[in-house]
């Protein structure tokens, strides 16, 4: 990915990780068109960073369609989509009520990558080169036990990704995922997690993407979540990661 002359849409990026990203990418010399439910704070963004902005709710199929019509028809030098929309919510599973988080996190999050994936990919795959950014999370690979779907939908999309990466060897789409661990963000309303500065995260995310390094961009925090099964940490780190949230 060339971080100095892409034109990258990242619906998801009015705030946090996506926020913090998009400013960097525009910064180093790439068109960033920002996507995201609230058009009031989408103006906001405009006005204050002079980003290009499109409404999108990435858990409606319409919207989706609309928006990548809408992205396409202004940007049709589009290279690069980021996947970073995602929400995250505590679930007691013992607890029918649960379900209704578990739909809307799954449809966001799992359903939602996928349908966007599936509306610029043709795109994509008609340009000289272009990537597809995937965002999943360092609790795909170690799960933290109050937020369940919001674990099982990042493993999902993992999966999901290292599939597409496969079925794309040999056209001009590159496949990257980015697995964050844990981001002071507004994420749960801004619950402290002990998480990365989101300026210290978003530097070494930057500095890993310029370097091509490999397809899943790792930051030295995620690193002791995405190996534990390799490194036989696994089940000592989901039981310290459960106690931490009581």
């Amino acid at each position: 990915m060339d971080t100095t002359n892409s034109t990258v849409f990242i619906p998801g990026a009015t705030s946090g990780i996506g926020l913090a990203l998009a400013l960097r990418l525009q910064a180093t010399g790439s068109t960033v068109i920002v996507g995201g439910r609230r058009q009031a704070l989408l103006d906001s963004l405009s006005e204050e960073h002079g980003f290009d902005t499109v409404q999108v709710d990435v858990a409606d199929a319409d919207s989706i369609r609309q928006a990548a019509d809408s992205v396409l028809g202004t940007h049709p030098e589009l290279d690069t989509l980021v996947t970073m929309s995602g929400i995250m919510r505590n679930e007691d599973l013992r607890d029918p009520g649960h379900m209704r988080d578990a739909i809307e996190t799954i449809q966001t999050n799992l359903v939602g990558t996928i349908r966007l994936i599936d509306a610029f990919l043709p795109h994509l795959l008609a340009r000289p080169a272009a990537t597809i950014m995937t965002v999943t999370s360092g609790l795909a690979f170690v799960p933290l036990t109050a937020t369940p779907t919001y674990n099982a939908t990042k493993a999902g999309v993992h999966s999901s990704t290292q599939a597409l990466r496969q079925q794309l060897v040999g056209t001009s789409v590159s496949v990257l995922e980015l697995a964050p661990p844990a981001v002071q963000t507004d994420l749960m309303g801004g619950e402290d997690f002990g998480g990365m500065p989101l300026a210290e995260f978003a530097d070494e995310v930057m500095s890993l993407i310029e370097s091509g390094a490999a397809p899943e961009i790792l930051v030295q925090n995620v690193q002791p979540l995405r190996w534990a099964e390799r490194d036989g940490t696994h089940q000592h780190i989901l039981e310290m990661m459960a106690n931490r949230a009581h």
